[in-house]
């Protein structure tokens, strides 16, 4: 059993994060927030993204939906940097089809990505994390698993339903040799690929968001900091709801 440290500030000096689905919004804006808390970040995603990476984050182009893959980026990762203290994982797709409308493909796509895409890195960094005796992993969850959908059809939201029991699963059997699992669960955030799906206007204030608008990457980001931070050392296994007030939980 390690000791589990008190919490304090949000710094993040000497650790080394990995971020899935860097190249999206929310992964993104969360590489930066990490570099900002004072981070060495390693950004993956499955397409180099447009425009250069602030000082202190390298690119490694990474399907995190193939185990081996995902497998060689680790590996080459750890044999570069010797130890991830805190993993991101925020690759994702999405898609709107009706139940009966779905087919085998689709599920197997959204499947892959939403859910392998946490599988295979977390199967991976769990026994190196609890090696070394500490690590932080927070998952992008979503609203949808808790409410059923918002925009999102089935495929969707049985991915992230299973990727929020998997990180409880982690959590439990990570609590004792000091690796932290938590989710964060967005509602609506305006990215490419919610704009792609929904194509809404602005929600009014009091109605389906209650602090009146949609999300930023920016708002998630700094929830996913404080889950890969030493201000969270006494949480493990939760979602954080960030949802402008639309679910309260």
């Amino acid at each position: 059993m390690v000791d589990v440290p008190l919490s304090g500030p949000a710094r993040l000096e000497r650790q080394v994060a990995l971020v899935t689905g860097a190249a999206g919004g929310i992964g993104r804006a969360t590489v930066a927030a990490l570099v900002e808390a004072g981070a060495r970040v390693i950004a993956t995603d499955i397409t180099e993204p447009q425009g250069e990476w602030p000082a202190g984050v390298s690119f490694r182009r990474c399907d995190v939906s193939s185990a081996a893959a995902t497998d060689a980026v680790i590996d080459a990762i750890l044999g570069e940097h010797g130890r991830i203290d805190i993993l991101v994982l925020c690759a994702g797709t999405i898609s709107h089809a009706p139940l009966a409308d779905s087919t085998e493909e689709e599920w197997r796509a959204i499947l892959d990505v939403n859910l392998f895409g946490v599988v295979n890195p977390v199967r991976k960094l769990f026994p190196v994390m609890a090696e070394q005796g500490y690590g932080k992993i927070v998952a992008l969850g979503s609203i949808a698993a808790k409410i059923g959908g918002v925009a999102s059809g089935p495929s969707y939201v049985a991915a992230k339903s299973a990727v929020h029991g998997l990180m409880k699963w982690v959590a439990k059997a990570g609590a004792a040799k000091g690796v932290y699992a938590n989710v964060v669960a967005p509602g609506p955030v305006e990215t490419p690929m919610w704009s792609k799906v929904t194509q809404r206007a602005a929600p009014s204030p009091h109605g389906s968001v209650p602090l009146g608008r949609y999300g930023q990457p920016e708002d998630i980001a700094q929830s996913i900091l404080f889950l890969c931070s030493p201000a969270s050392n006494w949480i493990t296994g939760t979602v954080l709801d960030v949802n402008g007030g639309m679910l309260m939980d």
